[in-house]
């Protein structure tokens, strides 16, 4: 993994978690994820499984206790904005 691939992994999932903790009088956290890849990327795909793989190991499973929102803004930076945006209201309902 390249070091700028995990900045961005670790980078997308600090900046997630405060819509997680957000969440905390919901059943179900949330956990938006902001990806710097395109969805059809096998890299960025291993990492979000990776990512669930590792929650799922401590007890958090999509769709049961866990809802995660992921955005792949495939480098742009204005669709990085926009969905930026968009996990940040999901956040808020």
């Amino acid at each position: 993994m390249r070091r700028r691939e995990f900045i961005t992994l670790v980078g997308g999932a600090a900046a997630a978690w405060p819509l997680a903790a957000r969440a905390q009088s919901a059943s179900i956290r949330r956990v938006g994820m902001l990806m710097n890849g395109a969805a059809t990327e096998t890299a960025p795909q291993s990492w979000v499984s990776a990512f669930n793989q590792s929650l799922r190991s401590l007890g958090w499973v999509d769709g049961r206790s866990i809802r995660f929102d992921v955005r792949w803004n495939a480098g742009d930076a204005q669709l990085a904005r926009i969905y930026a945006a968009q996990l940040i209201r999901l956040g808020r309902t």
